[in-house]
């Protein structure tokens, strides 16, 4: 065989936005011969993460992924991103993390001849964050901390905040992609990033209020509302947001707790205490994982009604993206509790989509599955979760509802 007659071909282009999907294809193969794909990327911590399947070439001597099966590996049958989603790290329990969004995430892909092992053909697929012509511009601005992405063009844009997990501190790469569909995004730190404090007692609602009407007064960004994109912790911080701050009109929430959580939240005389774990409901399992699941306590309860935020009185529509097999904490079980307060107060103004089989940290599109990993208010490795393939199709899907939700309900109608 000829390996100098053996390509590797990422289409449309080597270079790519993390969110799209490419389309690998080798060619030059002997007809009906077994190859190899391998994928490999290190991340910003330094963790690698690998995934590799072997294929049939057709007779014609190729494989495109797009439409031909893997036969074993990482994964089995048609998975068009598979040699993405299905990386595994290769340090336990590590969380693909992507600091600088100033540069791609490098993927390097190879072929290898599935009888020897040898190396046949290989590419690098840069899947990077923003598009020619993105400003990235850090935020200081009296006690706010993050960092505001502005698309190209002459706007104005609608503004979205961006609000992260607990112990996330700043997290760019899903505000920046987001950023390229036409928004202005705000990644808004909350704690243990720069100057703010690394371990709080109290969270604040009047810092993120700062926030709103920093994002709402850009001379990028159009009203008259904004949108909050949160997950996890922050998703009870936008319920919060959506109850007591003028100016909200869309708020996603991931994953979340109908009850604020880990940290005590003031809002002028008001307090909102913080959900105490039931500590006889956590489970250790053999494999030394902690499954909290179920150590969250019910919030319909009344001695937890002071940790409840009155979204009853909120004004925004909601979207609330809930994985079925989330083992951070119930997060059917908060969303249906959420619905039901706004049904009850003759609020219609929210969806439920709900993902069988899908894990906690629902991301964007073709970010690594993450299973399991350290939890900062457990201070330990924690089981979140899910499987990988039902869990990347559901990252699609809400990627895409995202998207289309922010559009119904923040661009002016009279722009469409």
């Amino acid at each position: 065989m000829a390996y100098s007659q053996i390509r590797l071909n990422i289409l449309p282009s080597i270079r790519s936005l993390f969110d799209r999907m490419v389309q690998v294809k080798v060619e030059g193969l002997a007809p009906h011969k077994s190859v190899e794909l391998r994928s490999k990327l290190v991340d910003d911590r330094g963790v690698t993460f690998r995934a590799s399947a072997v294929y049939k070439a057709d007779e014609t001597g190729q494989v495109d992924v797009c439409c031909s099966p893997a036969l074993r590996g990482s994964y089995t049958g048609v998975e068009p991103m598979g040699l993405f989603w299905a990386m595994t790290p290769d340090t336990p329990h590590s969380k693909f993390l992507k600091k600088n969004v100033l540069t791609p995430t490098r993927v390097e892909l190879e072929a290898l001849s599935g009888e020897n092992g040898e190396v046949l053909a290989s590419e690098v697929n840069e899947r990077g964050y923003m598009i020619e012509g993105m400003k990235r511009i850090p935020v200081q601005d009296g006690s706010i901390r993050g960092v505001l992405f502005v698309p190209p063009g002459n706007g104005p844009f609608p503004g979205v905040m961006d609000l992260y997990t607990f112990g996330g501190g700043l997290c760019e790469p899903r505000a920046s992609l987001l950023a390229n569909k036409g928004y202005v995004v705000l990644a808004l730190a909350y704690y243990g990033y720069q100057d703010l404090p690394k371990n709080p007692k109290t969270l604040h609602l009047e810092y993120f209020e700062e926030a709103v009407t920093y994002l709402r007064t850009r001379p990028e960004v159009s009203g008259p509302g904004i949108g909050i994109i949160s997950i996890s912790h922050s998703a009870g911080l936008a319920l919060a947001m959506s109850s007591f701050l003028p100016g909200i009109s869309a708020a996603v929430c991931i994953n979340c707790c109908n009850g604020n959580t880990v940290i005590p939240l003031h809002y002028k005389d008001i307090v909102m205490t913080s959900l105490l774990p039931v500590l006889k409901n956590i489970k250790f399992m053999e494999s030394g994982l902690v499954d909290i699941r179920d150590a969250t306590p019910d919030t319909s309860l009344e001695e937890n009604r002071a940790s409840v935020p009155p979204i009853e009185r909120a004004s925004c529509h909601f979207l609330f993206a809930v994985a079925e097999d989330d083992h951070n904490w119930n997060s059917p079980l908060f969303a249906q509790r959420a619905a039901a307060t706004l049904r009850k107060h003759g609020k219609e103004t929210f969806q439920v989509v709900m993902y069988p089989n899908a894990g906690h940290f629902l991301e964007v599109p073709h970010m690594p599955f993450c299973p399991s990993g350290f939890h900062a208010a457990v201070g330990g490795n924690v089981v979140f979760g899910g499987e990988p393939k039902a869990h990347c199709e559901a990252q699609v899907d809400l990627w895409g509802r995202v998207q289309e939700f922010f559009r119904r309900h923040l661009y002016n109608k009279s722009t469409l």
